[in-house]
C-alpha cells in the first residue's frame, strides 16, 4: 500500500525576523524523524510582510539554501513559501525541496488585495504538480483557497491530475470559518486529500491567527487538526489505496464539467 507520513508545522512566525523564524522552525523540524514530507506556512521566514524590499531573496538566497539543508538533514521533502525576486518582479513562491534539491515551485496566483498584496507581488500564471512518495501534490497559497476553478482536479486518460492539494497560509482567525469550510469543500469536489498549513499567533499588524491547520480526506472528513492558537506539529498518514478506492466506488469525476482557464 502506497502511503506517506507527513508533518504540518503550525508556527508562531516572528515579524520580519528571518533568524528567529528559521531557528524556531529548525527546532520543530528536528523532532520529526519519521516524517517523509514536512509542510511549512506561507512566508515562513518573514511572516506576511510584503513591502520591505530587504526581505526579498533570490533562488540562490539563504531561505532556499536553508530548505535544502533541512531536507538533507531530515531525509524528507520540505515545502513552504518565501518572497522571491526574479526578473525585476517579486513572487510569493512555494518551494518544494526533495533530497536537498528543488523539485518544483509554485507562484501564488491570487493575491490578497484587501492586504494590498497585489501592489507588491506579481501573480503566478501556472499551476505545478509535484510527485512525491507515490502521490501527486498540487501546492497552493492561502487566498488561492477561495478560487476553486484555479485548482479544480481533472482526469485525463483515466488519471487524476493530482492526489493532494496543499494550502500554505497566513489565514487570520477573523475569517477562520471560511478556512475550515473551504478546505472541506475543496476535498469533496476534487476527490483528493486537502492539507491546510496555517500560522498561529499575532503578526506585526496586530492580527491574530488561530492556526487550526488540518487534513481533510477525499470524502470531506477531517482526519487531523492542530491546536487552536498554539504552536503545534500535526502528524498524519495519507494512503493512496484509500484514495483510489473512493474514486472507483464513487465516480463523480465522470460527470465533471470540462473547462479551460485562459488569462
Amino acid at each position: 500500500m502506497k502511503s506517506v507520513n507527513a508533518a504540518l508545522i503550525q508556527a508562531d512566525l516572528a515579524w520580519e525576523d528571518k533568524k528567529t523564524n528559521l531557528n524556531r522552525l529548525e527546532k520543530m523540524i528536528k523532532s520529526q524523524e519519521k516524517a517523509e514530507i514536512i509542510l511549512l506556512p506561507e512566508l515562513f521566514n518573514t511572516a506576511f510582510s510584503l513591502k520591505n524590499a530587504a526581505l526579498y531573496e533570490d533562488m540562490n538566497g539563504p531561505a532556499v539554501e536553508w530548505l535544502c539543508n533541512q531536507s538533507i538533514k531530515q531525509g524528507a521533502d520540505i515545502a513552504g513559501s518565501v518572497l522571491i525576486k526574479e526578473d525585476n518582479k517579486v513572487y510569493n513562491r512555494l518551494i518544494w525541496v526533495s533530497a536537498g534539491e528543488i523539485s518544483g515551485y509554485y507562484d501564488k496566483r491570487h493575491l490578497f488585495r484587501m492586504g494590498n498584496e497585489h501592489q507588491w507581488i506579481s501573480s503566478g500564471q501556472k499551476n505545478r504538480v509535484i510527485q512525491s512518495h507515490g502521490l501527486l501534490f498540487m501546492p497552493q497559497i492561502c487566498y488561492d483557497l477561495r478560487f476553486p476553478v484555479w485548482h479544480r482536479n481533472q482526469v485525463e486518460n483515466g488519471r487524476f491530475k493530482y492526489d493532494v492539494l496543499t494550502f500554505h497560509a497566513n489565514w487570520p482567525e477573523v475569517r477562520i470559518q471560511a478556512w475550515r469550510m473551504l478546505l472541506i469543500a475543496r476535498a469533496i469536489e476534487n476527490q483528493a486529500y486537502v492539507v491546510g498549513i496555517n500560522r498561529c499567533g499575532v503578526d506585526g499588524n496586530g492580527i491574530f491567527h488561530s492556526g487550526e491547520s488540518m487534513v481533510v480526506g477525499p470524502q470531506g472528513n477531517i482526519l487531523a487538526e492542530a491546536s487552536r492558537g498554539k504552536e503545534s506539529i500535526l502528524h498524519f498518514t495519507m494512503y493512496h489505496d484509500d484514495l483510489i478506492s473512493w474514486r472507483n466506488n464513487f465516480q463523480v469525476s465522470n460527470d465533471w464539467d470540462d473547462f479551460k482557464i485562459t488569462d
